[in-house]
């Protein structure tokens, strides 16, 4: 018996993060099409929104959307925002992204309330999108798992794991808990004392994937839809840690284990664990994936998009924007061949759910329009 298909939201960032004019973005229309990627678009207001509909390309799941950092689910008027957002676009988008925040920690209960009270909305609406919270402030990943527990019964409002996020965190609390009173962000590739403490640091990093795997396991055990921001990185990158590619090391200017570099949060060898047991443990819910890559500088040749920029004088940076996007869609073809190694084990033992075969599509219904 032939396997049944096996279909994954695969998104990636669609986003103008270099200057210049719409030409950008229809370059950026273009590389996800030749990709087969879905969409995440990162969005202001609800007008900006419609706006990036319109220039985003066709695919079979709908778009997801990340709100604004500033947006706190305890504060009443955003609150309001989100429900706003998830009403005007309901159909058009299978999830909006929110973080948590610090003094969620100490105001759990208010938090359950507020996403219990956005849960009810969506509720009202047809087509609604989800709703997830973002695993975003460096809490404990205990009190995130508790949260997605106590509101596992509000079926439009789950959680995005966010790797970067997660592994940064737990790399740097094993660090801390082996070295008191030195904390791993304080160091840099460029310390005297890193050749001496590399093998701890490297150790500490190690636990990032095990902690990602356990919150995976028990939000996949609630049987619904779990969204997840993958990306690469380490503490010891300065400036923004993560939001890297998993196919680069971190320069080092001495030899550890043979080579001047050092490996990274998760690595590809990481990432495929990873998307085995997030295909395996959320198979009941469904799970998507969305490649937020920021960090990626360098420049590629336009080739067959140089017709876009026909009225440009400098075509930097279009070729800087092309890069990019290059990295996302390099990024993608492993997700892809991971995701796709993982699944047909599943299906043969018959345990994809068919939510998970179809989730965020709706029939006749692509990119919002």
């Amino acid at each position: 018996m032939t396997p049944t298909t096996f279909a994954v939201p695969i998104r990636a960032l669609f986003q103008q993060r270099i200057r210049g004019d719409q030409a950008l973005l229809q370059l950026a229309r273009l590389r996800f099409a030749q990709a087969g990627l879905g969409v995440e678009v990162y969005a202001d207001s609800p007008d900006h929104l419609e706006h990036l509909l319109e220039l985003a390309p066709l695919h079979e799941f709908l778009p997801t959307v990340h709100l604004s950092r500033e947006i706190n689910l305890l504060h009443d008027r955003d609150r309001i925002v989100v429900e706003t957002f998830a009403a005007r676009f309901a159909g058009r988008i299978a999830g909006f992204v929110v973080h948590d925040k610090v003094e969620m920690g100490q105001q759990t209960n208010r938090l359950v309330e507020v996403l219990q009270e956005v849960g009810a909305s969506l509720h009202r609406k047809k087509e609604s999108p989800f709703v997830f919270l973002e695993y975003a402030a460096g809490l404990e990943p205990a009190w995130f798992i508790d949260v997605a527990e106590r509101v596992r019964n509000v079926a439009k409002v789950s959680c995005c794991i966010d790797l970067g996020h997660v592994g940064i965190k737990q790399a740097c609390t094993s660090f801390l808990r082996q070295h008191p009173g030195l904390e791993l962000p304080s160091l840099s590739v460029e310390d005297d004392r890193l050749p001496s403490l590399a093998a701890e640091v490297q150790k500490a990093i190690g636990t990032a994937l095990p902690t990602v795997l356990e919150m995976t396991r028990s939000l996949g055990a609630l049987g619904k839809l779990v969204h997840f921001h993958l990306h690469d990185g380490h503490p010891l990158i300065r400036g923004l840690a993560d939001h890297f590619s998993f196919l680069i090391r971190v320069p080092i200017p001495f030899s550890h284990e043979g080579r001047r570099s050092l490996s990274t949060l998760y690595g590809p060898s990481g990432l495929k664990k990873f998307l085995s047991s997030a295909v395996a443990d959320c198979r009941s819910g469904g799970v998507s994936f969305t490649l937020e890559i920021h960090q990626a500088v360098g420049q590629l040749p336009l080739a067959d998009a140089a017709g876009l920029f026909h009225h440009w004088k400098n075509i930097t940076n279009a070729e800087r924007m092309n890069y990019w996007l290059s990295v996302l869609s390099e990024n993608a073809l492993l997700v892809e061949e991971f995701v796709n190694e993982s699944a047909p084990c599943a299906v043969r033992n018959g345990v994809i759910a068919p939510q998970m075969r179809i989730a965020n599509r709706i029939p006749g219904k692509c990119c919002g329009r």
